[in-house]
């Protein structure tokens, strides 16, 4: 890694204010991987469309500002800055591995492709819906979206990368950067999926666990913002000599990096939070009306067998 005062293009990094502006600086992997994730969602809700079949207006634009989320922080002059300053990495850091997995999560971009791909043309054979089925019903699925698994990793994936020598490892190419952003997003994805996910999954806990499960990875993660915010000295020598351009003391980049860490660990989970409470709420509704659909079409038999084990009590006790 360079600390010279040049990004890894080995252009002159310009001081980071809001009237420069974000320049045209995208990462080509992650470039692709937003442009067909919008490609194929778009195409699932044409094929839904054209076949008569409704998708929520609300699913699709959460899908889409969700890749937007992931495009701002990877495709623009943002990742460059993320290089050299501790506190824009945070906020790539913390957008893709926490926002962004929440939105992606809510468009239910598994649900649409069960929907929309094609079944196998002859029976007894498997086409693109019966392998996403066996995927998701795999042995490998139901290990990494169990909390287990899911709990452990999203908090080794702060103290472990940053407090120890990895970090300043992977920082040193653009393919161990690529690979440490992709990690972020995979963990967010697999550690919010089974507690918010609106797409079937092969962990599925009542709410009352999915919130226990929220939070116990929260705390952890407001911890490491606190330590970094009371440290002392610099934790991670990539950032430890920025660019004189840009005329940030490392110390106080650091303080302002645990800030944002901290800042993260509050505002997804009352998101989150949000989302399961409605969740919840719908999911009783529904309970309700298929009660009251039961009700109606055996005479409410269940109410009947009740009152008569009251009155049966009631005479034994006379």
């Amino acid at each position: 890694m360079d600390h010279s005062g040049h990004g890894m293009d080995g252009m002159d990094l310009p001081p980071f204010t809001l009237g420069n502006g974000l320049q045209w600086s995208a990462d080509p992997f992650f470039l692709v991987g937003c442009l067909l994730a919008l490609a194929l969602y778009g195409w699932g809700v044409v094929r839904l469309a054209r076949r008569g079949d409704a998708w929520p207006v609300a699913r699709t634009l959460s899908f889409v500002v969700g890749v937007l989320t992931i495009g701002l922080v990877m495709c623009t002059k943002l990742n460059d800055y993320g290089m050299v300053m501790f506190s824009v990495h945070m906020v790539q850091h913390m957008v893709i591995s926490m926002l962004s997995p929440i939105l992606l999560l809510m468009g239910a971009p598994i649900t649409l492709a069960l929907r929309a791909l094609p079944v196998a043309s002859k029976r007894g054979s498997k086409g693109p819906r019966e392998l996403l089925l066996m995927l998701l019903h795999s042995r490998y699925m139901r290990i990494i979206t169990h909390p287990a698994f899911t709990i452990p990793l999203f908090i080794a994936s702060l103290y472990v990368l940053y407090f120890t020598p990895l970090f300043d490892f992977l920082m040193r190419s653009q393919i161990g950067h690529l690979a440490m952003m992709v990690h972020f997003l995979a963990v967010g994805v697999v550690f919010f999926w089974p507690i918010m996910g609106v797409d079937p999954g092969p962990h599925r806990p009542g709410y009352v666990m999915r919130m226990l499960e929220l939070f116990a990875g929260m705390p952890f993660h407001a911890f490491f913002g606190i330590a970094l915010m009371m440290a002392s000295t610099t934790m991670v020598g990539t950032f430890e000599n920025p660019p004189a351009s840009l005329g940030i003391d490392p110390m106080s980049d650091q303080t302002a990096a645990g800030g944002i860490a901290w800042a993260f660990s509050e505002v997804p989970s009352v998101l989150v939070l949000l989302a399961l409470l409605f969740q919840w709420k719908k999911s009783e509704e529904r309970q309700a009306r298929r009660k009251d659909r039961a009700a109606d079409r055996d005479g409410d038999k269940e109410l009947e067998a009740y009152n008569a084990y009251l009155a049966s009590l009631n005479a034994r006790g006379q």
